[in-house]
């Protein structure tokens, strides 16, 4: 049963003093306690009531409230036998923690608000029991090893008569049974998703679109990591799938709820096979970055591109042209654990995604792709078929390529929900290549493309090789003389000033560049104190006359610093 069907109930005598939004929440349970910390007697979805004997000062409100809502709990309803009005720091800590809160009225005993959950809960079980036991055999015995995870949405559509979709972070359509979900429909249900995730909001999450309500279930990979009590939501909220529903589950009973809870189970191992199945191909791929970044000759890094074609691209007969984006998802604080936030292996499987068509739907639709990740960035090593120019007797004349701006125009949105206000997610796209000697340029320049995106505004923001044109490309035909003018004029005062006072300066400017201008990353990386740091970019900008707030100098000093 739902909290708001209690509310409706005039014979309990429940007022309802904040938590509106959460009243669709399921009550699988009741439970009467004073004490100060109830938790070893909670399993999740319990109505909790209390006499408030516990609350001896304001300060008491808090931890109960965070232990109520670290275990799960669907309410909380407080007498006012005892107190009178419920005290106003119970209130807050309730709406901190969107926790629901009820007063009881005094007339009423707990025991009538008990025996009527118990009575509710129970027939909504015994009706579904035996089918759902049913139920949850045959999805055993139809699940992935015995078809994927289409075989058990099918099995929800014959036996629950419920259409269901698996959707990536992004919204595509993973597997679905019946027809396809429509249009954008998929990329709105995902950032619904993301976002009630982000907020703390306990799944299943119910939306109306386009004249429905579908309930989202999250599918939690736990395969890939620790247990997700002890990551923080920021390392998987950008790489989970998640079951789109077509029905309200809010009127639902718990065993249907925990049936569909076992589908996601389900589908999380099938998740983990296909993880196991990219191995191969992300092992290519560092391997190839390994060995563009230590200076390999080009001949072993064509003979690594020559083992990584024909399984990216089989069947093609012919070497590929070769492009690289770089993906790099940052965060604005720490962990809740006050540990860094691992954002490498996000990046990894959300650009696996990214580089995906759109259009394409099932699991295996990133095959071709090979992507590893080395600290907190993420580089792609994608082949492309070459194409015949027109009019043209050679047949690998160009190649197809990528284009920063499509590859996010269809999944800005969820993605965005997924950020929040906190995270940054920033794409650089490579030129094509058509040869290893060409690869490290291609590396450099997704980098340097990613840098320009980073300097931009906005949660999600790429650019291209064809934006560097004005600067990187240029370069190297810069007069020798412009060249050391345009350095001299940004750079000695910096040496000059480092030389008498082994401040460091410079290094600290290529670091806080190379940050994209984020003070917390930059002094960690060079074990500083952020003021250290401020006062440090204070002197280059007292120095130089620059200011490191703003883009055309932030531009002026990376130019400098390259050409020096």
């Amino acid at each position: 049963m739902r909290l708001r069907a209690l509310l409706e109930t005039d014979a309990l005598g429940l007022r309802l003093l904040g938590g509106e939004e959460e009243l669709d929440r399921t009550v699988r349970g009741v439970m009467t306690t004073d004490l100060k910390d109830p938790s070893r007697y909670l399993s999740g979805g319990e109505l909790v009531l209390t006499g408030l004997a516990w609350l001896r000062e304001p300060a008491d409100a808090e931890p109960f409230v965070r232990i109520l809502s670290a275990a799960g709990v669907a309410g909380l309803a407080a007498g006012e036998a005892e107190l009178g009005d419920i005290p106003d720091d119970l209130v807050a800590a309730c709406s901190r923690h969107r926790l629901p809160l009820f007063a009881v009225n005094e007339s009423v005993a707990f025991a009538t608000i008990t025996e009527h959950v118990v009575r509710q809960v129970s027939g909504e079980r015994a009706g579904d029991l035996a089918a759902v036991v049913d139920r949850h055999r045959r999805l055993m015995t139809s699940g992935p090893a015995g078809g994927g995870p289409e075989a058990v949405l099918d099995l929800l559509g014959s036996d629950l008569d419920l259409r269901a979709w698996v959707l990536s972070p992004t919204g595509r359509q993973i597997a679905g049974a019946g027809e396809p979900l429509e249009g954008s429909l998929g990329a709105a249900l995902a950032g619904e998703h993301l976002a009630a995730t982000r907020i703390g909001r306990r799944g299943p999450h119910r939306v109306s679109l386009s004249g429905s309500t579908y309930s989202l279930f999250p599918i939690r990979n736990v395969g890939r990591g620790t247990a997700p009590a002890s990551r923080d939501v920021r390392e998987t909220v950008l790489s989970d799938w998640l079951l789109a529903v077509d029905a309200d589950a809010g009127d639902w009973p718990a065993a249907r709820l925990d049936l569909l809870q076992g589908v996601t189970q389900l589908i999380a191992v099938e998740r983990d096979r296909r993880d196991a199945a990219r191995t191969v191909r992300r092992r290519l791929a560092q391997e190839v970055l390994e060995l563009v970044q230590t200076g390999a000759a080009p001949a072993e890094i064509a003979a690594r591109l020559r083992v990584a074609a024909p399984v990216l691209l089989p069947g093609l007969g012919t070497a590929p042209h070769w492009q690289v984006v770089v993906a790099r998802v940052e965060w604005d604080q720490e962990g809740g654990t006050g540990q860094p936030l691992e954002s490498g292996p996000v990046a990894q499987a959300l650009l696996e995604e990214i580089l995906v068509d759109p259009a394409a739907s099932g699991a295996d639709s990133a095959d071709r792709i090979a992507v590893a990740h080395t600290g907190d960035e993420a580089v792609a090593l994608v082949p492309l078929a070459a194409a015949p120019l027109p009019d043209s007797e050679d047949e690998t004349a160009t190649a197809l390529g990528l284009h920063a701006d499509a590859l996010l125009a269809a999944v800005r949105e969820p993605l965005s929900a997924g950020l929040a206000d906190d995270g940054r997610l920033t794409l650089g796209v490579s030129a094509a290549v058509h040869s290893a000697e060409g690869l490290r340029g291609a590396l450099e320049e997704a980098r340097h493309a990613r840098r320009v995106a980073a300097a931009r505004p906005g949660r999600v923001c790429a650019a291209g090789h064809h934006e560097l044109a004005s600067h990187v490309l240029l370069l190297p035909f810069v007069p020798d003389d412009v060249r050391r003018a345009f350095t001299a004029r940004l750079l000695d005062p910096l040496r000059d000033y480092d030389r008498r006072h082994r401040a460091e300066l410079i290094p600290t400017l290529e670091a806080f560049l190379d940050c994209d201008g984020s003070w917390t990353r930059c002094a960690t990386r060079l074990h500083l104190h952020v003021n250290t740091l401020r006062y440090r970019v204070g002197r280059i900008e007292q120095l130089t006359g620059r200011d490191l707030s703003r883009l055309e100098d932030k531009l002026d000093f990376f130019l400098a610093l390259r050409m020096s």
